[in-house]
């Protein structure tokens, strides 16, 4: 990933800035610190990534802005994307994604923001963790790896890989072999309980078997029972079929007299019937003298009923009118009541007008007691205003006493607990004299270890010290041994001088000056030898020291907390030992409260107060209920004051009845006359009268109206005797033949009746012959029930047995199932066992870092070889010989991750090179880490971004940076250093620099 443009706008410190990095090789951002260089980094991040160093995703906006937009165009694989993230104040943020293309920007956005992320990095092929661990070198972390102990170097190795996804896969194993143990120990003890169930079945078999040869047995003699019934059962049958033929010929019997005596009924009122028409018959001529007479007064009645008819119009008339005529005098008659009654409730009024003047002398003696009462009340309504103050701060004084007191209660509570919790520390004091003891105890052994420590410590610094000196001593050997080496190597010319005073030598002068040159290079060899012995010995001893200073170390890591423990222990027996002076103090507090609270002399203020307001309320002598009487005294006067009212209101009322009076009375005689008026001269009355003198020409009798009627009431049963007459000679002849044929039916039932009763004699007989088996079929019957409840049982328990068998099948079945599962759990627990130790550390990942490391390794020499002149090797060792007592070949081998680092003089510790050559190997391995991680993720790593270089350098590491930085420009697209330092920039002709104003952070380029 190459950056081409950065465009910034409302992000953290900028408000407003666009950086273009086209023509940036080797580049340094510089400015003070805070003024936002680290800003530029984190809009990249952010911008792909998301991420910033912000907690919360709205504090990357600018203060005062409402949204953030970051706009990042790169190179990656020969094609230019770019991304725009933006984010408006507590909303939800937007990302596009756009590839360049001849016609411009096409959009590669997904939908929504994590699918447009997942399209970025599927293109960078690099995700953030990667990135900042690979492209962006962080401030201070460079010699991070370097100082770590070979085992910790192995865990970062680990976590820069991301192996830490064999971890969870490695959990995942122990988990499903966990889950497959307990499957197999829950199939173990299920077979277990299976195979006990099915040792069983050879019993339940043996019981099953015998239980069928019971049920044959029973089911053959039920059979034969069966049979016996069945032929019992046919002649009770047959015995029932005479029995009911028996009580159908006797129910035809009955039939049969019961027909007979019906018919001889239905003779007897046949022959009644013939007698009673045949009397008809006989009086033919009186019912026919007897019918002519009723017509004829028929027909005299018709006519009275036409003048009835007539009669009856006109007296309806008649009434209509007078009806009429009585509704006019009624609606009079009703104006002369209403009058009459006006001038009655008048008088009425005068009355009680009357009256209630003459209550008079009585309202005033009222009003006279109305106005002392309301006087009372008055005065008693100042004294309540007065007194309810006082009483409310009565009850204010009582609530603080009674507060008080309870406070006092409290106290006394607490000090009840607290005593308690002393008497208990008190007993403690022993206990905690042993502990501090104990511990007292353990710190003096620890110290003295603490001062072995710092003496171990300062031996260390006294070797370190001394190897310095020899390496001194030894790199001034050296140059000597290479002054020497160049002495002999010009002596070997044959035309050589003399390596003093530069004059030609002869053979006797050149064989004494190489035998001293050699002797001495010899003596410096050896001196050499020896200060290499040395210190290989302080190395040694050094080691010696330092697992002695980390054995120590370790123990001593508890002395703080011994110390802490001891300030505790000694805090709380001094608390114990002020235990009983406390109780002292308590016991007398206590007994002060105890006393207070009995006598009640507690707050005396409050109580003085109290009863002086008591005294004063005394004084006042104001009384609730004095007053509700008042009160009360004043609404029983009351009415005087509504009395007076009604006596204003009479006096009134009484002259506007006089006026009233005489309007009324002369309306009521007006009425009088006209009623009179209508009575006799309306066209009603006049109507009235010619309707009863046609009336009376009419001559209408009603009395002669009803003789008749009654005459025709007597005569109608003539009618009925000739409709009697006229039945009879039309019914006579047919009950004659009626009457015979009665006769004949009756004798043939007659003979009927006899055969049946000849039936019944047979059936009788023939049922007297045959023997009732009944008895015989109730205990066949008792018998097969039992026996029924017999089988019953004994089949439920065949079935039962029939039930476990199938079921012991079934588990036998299972069995075979579960033991199939239980290989395959022990198979898959085995799986995941081994899955378990190849994803573990000393698996996959060991195997991973094994195959890592050579590739590590390679790239590491080759950035070291140029950055030191081929001068510097790095050999990653991964396993060592572990401490043992015994021989060499039985030592045990631990993995480490050790570095070794040869120069031109062999192999040294890491500790022993310069800060130069520290710094180079240092460069050179996080350089290769980063390449390594980022062809792990499947990019190329061709953008560097290195943050204050390696922590805070002097001139001389300014220009080792640079210089490294130099060698491996090649390799990059782009070189970003980030530094405040004013000396580090100036080796940069490409500088960013950053400035903080009040408009924001501002940027300036300069090439």
């Amino acid at each position: 990933m190459i950056p081409v443009q950065l465009i910034l706008k409302n992000f953290l410190s900028y408000r407003d800035a666009t950086l273009d990095f086209r023509g940036l090789h080797t580049a340094c951002i510089c400015g003070s610190n805070g003024a936002g260089k680290s800003s530029l980094l984190e809009a990249i991040t952010w911008a792909i990534w998301g991420e910033s160093r912000a907690g919360v995703e709205d504090d990357v906006i600018h203060s005062g802005a409402k949204e953030v937009r970051v706009d990042f165009t790169f190179q990656n694989n020969q094609q230019i994307y770019r991304v725009i993230r933006t984010r408006p104040r507590g909303g939800t943020g937007v990302l596009e994604f756009q590839v360049e293309t001849p016609s411009g920007f096409r959009a590669l956005t997904g939908k929504g923001v994590r699918a447009t992320q997942d399209v970025i990095l599927e293109h960078i092929k690099l995700d953030y963790e990667t990135f900042i661990n690979s492209a962006y070198l962080r401030q201070g972390r460079a010699d991070e790896f370097m100082l770590k102990r070979p085992n910790e170097r192995k865990e970062i190795l680990a976590e820069l890989l991301k192996l830490n996804q064999y971890d969870e896969l490695e959990e995942r194993a122990k988990e499903s072999s966990r889950q497959f143990k307990a499957k197999v120990e829950e199939l173990e003890r299920s077979l277990e309980s299976s195979k006990t169930q099915l040792q069983q079945r050879s019993a339940t078999q043996a019981q099953q078997a015998e239980l069928e040869v019971e049920l044959n047995q029973l089911q053959q003699i039920q059979a034969f029972d069966n049979i016996q019934l069945q032929s019992l059962q046919v002649v009770q049958h047959q015995r029932q079929n005479s029995t009911e033929q028996l009580s159908f010929v006797r129910q035809q019997y009955q039939n049969l007299s019961s027909d007979c005596d019906r018919l001889q009924q239905e003779q007897s009122a046949i022959k009644s019937q013939l007698s009673d028409l045949q009397t008809i018959l006989s009086q033919e001529t009186q019912i026919k003298a007897g019918y002519a007479q009723y017509q004829t007064l028929q027909s005299q009645e018709e006519s009275f009923s036409a003048k009835s008819a007539e009669y009856t119009q006109r007296i309806q008339q008649r009434q209509q009118l007078q009806q009429q005529l009585t509704k006019q005098v009624n609606e009079i008659e009703r104006q002369l009541q209403q009058a009459i009654a006006q001038l009655e409730v008048l008088q009425q009024q005068e009355r009680e007008i009357q009256h209630t003047l003459t209550n008079k002398s009585e309202v005033e003696a009222a009003l006279a007691q109305l106005t002392k009462a309301r006087n009372r009340v008055a005065h008693l309504d100042q004294l309540q205003m007065q007194v309810s103050p006082l009483l409310q701060q009565q009850a204010t004084l009582q609530s603080q006493l009674d507060r008080f007191g309870a406070t006092l209660i409290a106290r006394l509570e607490q000090l009840h607990a607290v005593e308690n919790q002393l008497q208990r520390t008190s007993r403690r004091q022993p206990q905690l004299q042993q502990a501090v003891m104990d511990v007292k105890t353990q710190i003096e052994e620890l110290e003295k270890k603490r001062v072995y420590l710092q003496r171990v410590q300062e031996k260390g610094q006294e070797r370190r010290h001394f190897i310095e000196r020899l390496q001194a001593q030894q790199r001034e050997y050296e140059r000597v041994l290479g002054e020497l080496n160049q002495k002999l190597q010009m002596l070997q010319n044959p035309n050589a001088l003399c390596p003093l005073c530069e004059r030609p030598l002869d053979e006797h002068h050149w064989n004494r000056v190489a035998d001293k040159t050699k002797a001495e290079y010899k003596d410096t060899e050896d001196q050499l030898w020896v200060f290499r012995e040395q210190m290989a010995f302080s190395d040694r001893e050094i080691q010696v020291l330092r697992q002695e200073y980390r054995e120590i170390s370790q123990k001593l890591a508890s002395y703080d907390a011994l110390r802490e423990q001891r300030g505790q222990l000694a805090a709380q027996l001094q608390s114990t030992s002020d235990a009983e002076t406390q109780l002292q103090q308590i016991a007398a507090e206590k007994q002060h409260l105890e006393r207070s609270l009995e006598v009640g002399d507690y707050a005396p203020e409050k109580q003085l107060e109290l009863q002086q307001l008591n005294e004063y309320l005394q004084q006042l002598n104001y009384n609730e209920q004095d007053h509700a009487l008042a009160r009360s005294e004043v609404e029983r006067w009351r009415w005087a004051e509504i009395k007076l009212q009604q006596i204003k209101d009479a006096t009134k009322r009484s002259s506007q009845i006089a006026a009233r009076k005489p309007q009324i009375e002369a309306q009521i005689a007006e009425l009088q006359s006209k009623i009179q008026l209508i009575q006799t001269n309306s066209e009603s009355a006049k109507q009235i009268a010619a309707l009863d003198r046609h009336i009376a020409e009419i001559n209408y009798s009603s009395e002669q109206h009803n003789n008749i009627r009654t005459s025709v009431r007597k005569a109608q049963s003539w009618e009925l005797r000739y409709q009697q007459l006229l039945s009879a000679q039309q019914q006579y002849p047919q009950l004659q033949v009626r009457f015979q044929d009665l006769e004949a039916s009756r004798h043939a039932r007659m003979s009927e009746k006899q055969t049946i009763e000849r039936q019944l004699e047979s059936i009788v007989a023939q049922l007297e012959q045959t023997a009732n088996p009944t008895a015989q079929i109730e205990t066949l019957q008792q018998q097969i029930a039992a026996r029924r409840r017999e089988l019953d049982e004994k089949i439920g328990q065949l079935g039962r047995l029939e039930q476990v068998a199938h079921h012991l099948e079934m588990l036998q079945t299972q069995f075979l199932q579960q033991q199939q599962e239980l290989q395959e759990a022990k198979r898959q627990q085995r799986v995941y066992q081994e899955l378990t130790q190849a994803f573990g550390k000393n698996g996959i990942q060991a195997l991973m870092i094994e195959n890592v490391l050579p590739q590590l390794e390679a790239e590491t020499n080759q950035l070291l070889s140029r950055l030191s002149a081929n001068q510097l090797h790095v050999q990653f060792v991964t396993q060592k010989a572990g401490r043992s007592s015994k021989a060499k070949k039985n030592a045990k081998l631990i993995d480490t991750l050790d570095i070794l680092i040869a120069d031109a003089r062999g192999t040294r510790a890491y500790e022993t090179y310069s800060g130069g050559e520290a710094f180079r190997i240092n460069f050179a391995i996080r350089l290769a880490l980063a390449k390594l991680l980022a062809q792990r993720a499947g990019a190329a790593l061709q953008l560097l971004i290195i943050d204050e270089g390696f922590g805070t350098q002097d001139a001389e590491g300014c220009d080792r940076l640079i210089a490294a930085i130099n060698a491996i420009a090649s390799d990059f697209a782009c070189i970003l250093t980030v530094t405040h330092m004013p000396h580090l920039k100036e080796a940069f002709q490409a500088r960013i620099e950053v400035n903080k104003t009040k408009l924001g952070s501002q940027l300036h380029l300069s090439m």
